[in-house]
C-alpha cells in the first residue's frame, strides 16, 4: 500500500455502487472493518446519474454519520469524472461524479473505480499485505473488475475485465453473472476463468492473483479446478472490500 493510503482520519464512510446493489457502511480504516452494519439498496434501473445519486443519499441516510465519504463507480474514473459505463447507464460518460455526489449529498466525496477500491484493503489488510511484487486483484460479480499493484502502488483504472476473449469482452464470457445466467457448473466456469487468468499472465506476468467479489466466499468450489503458473488465492474480505476501500481512499484524501 502506498504511504498516502495510510494517512488520514481513523474512520470514514464507504459506498460501493455495483451493477445490482448500492452498499454503504461506516468503516474503521485503521483496522479495516465495518464500524456498523452494512446497508444495501438495489441499484436503480436504469442506473442514471440522478437515480444513483438519490439511492446513495438513501443509503447514507440509513448509515448516518458525516465523516469523509468515498464512493466507488463500476467505471473508469479520472479526476472524479466517469469515462466509461459498462455496467451502468451510458449517460454517465463525461459526468463529474465527485461534483454530482458532493452537491446531492451536501458533503465532499472522493470517487474512484470500484475494482481499484476493492483492491486497496486486500493489499493493506488481506492476502496482498506485505507483498512487494506485482499483484492483480480480480473481482468477480456482475462483470470482472481488476486492480493492479506494482510494489504495493495502485495502477488505477486497468479495467482488465474488458480484455478481448472469445470474440468479446472477457467479462461477457467469464463473469460470475454469466455462470449464474448460463447455469454453468463450478468446474465448467473454472475452465473459463482459467483461460482468462492465462490471458492476464501473458499480459502482465503477475506474481500473485487474488480473487475477490462475493463469489470468493465459495472459492473452494472453483479455484481448485484452475491450473495456471501464477499462485491464486481468495480475498479474505470478499464483497466487503469495495466499501472498505472507498472509505480508506476517502480518509487518505480528507483535509
Amino acid at each position: 500500500m502506498a504511504p498516502s493510503e495510510r494517512s488520514g482520519p481513523a474512520s470514514a464512510i464507504g459506498v460501493d455502487v455495483g451493477g445490482s446493489g448500492i452498499k454503504g457502511a461506516p468503516v474503521d480504516v485503521v483496522g479495516g472493518a465495518f464500524a456498523a452494519d452494512r446497508v444495501r439498496i438495489p441499484t436503480p434501473q436504469p442506473a442514471t446519474p440522478a437515480a444513483v445519486a438519490a439511492t446513495i443519499a438513501e443509503v447514507l441516510g440509513q448509515v448516518g454519520g458525516s465523516g469523509p465519504t468515498g464512493i466507488t463507480m463500476p467505471a473508469v474514473v479520472r479526476n472524479g469524472v466517469v469515462e466509461t459505463a459498462a455496467n451502468i447507464d451510458p449517460s454517465w460518460i463525461g459526468v463529474d461524479a465527485a461534483d454530482l455526489f458532493g452537491t446531492a449529498l451536501c458533503r465532499p466525496v472522493a470517487v474512484l473505480n470500484g475494482a481499484d477500491a476493492a483492491g486497496l484493503p486486500v493489499m493493506r489488510f488481506g492476502a496482498g499485505e506485505g507483498h512487494a511484487g506485482s499483484v492483480v486483484v480480480v473481482t468477480l460479480g456482475t462483470g470482472i473488475g481488476s486492480a493492479v499493484f506494482a510494489e504495493g502502488t495502485l495502477v488505477p483504472n486497468t479495467e482488465l475485465g474488458h480484455l478481448p476473449l472469445h470474440g468479446g469482452d472477457a467479462e461477457d464470457w467469464a463473469a460470475d453473472s454469466v455462470r449464474d445466467r448460463e447455469d454453468l457448473s463450478w468446474k465448467h466456469w473454472a475452465q473459463r476463468l482459467e483461460q482468462y487468468f492465462e490471458l492476464l499472465e501473458s499480459l502482465l506476468w503477475p506474481e500473485l492473483i487474488i480473487v475477490g467479489g462475493g463469489v470468493s466466499k465459495k472459492a473452494e468450489k472453483f479455484l481448485p479446478h484452475i491450473d495456471v503458473r501464477t499462485p491464486i488465492v481468495a480475498a479474505r474480505l470478499q464483497n466487503e472490500s469495495g466499501i472498505i476501500g472507498a472509505a480508506v481512499h476517502a480518509a487518505s484524501h480528507a483535509g
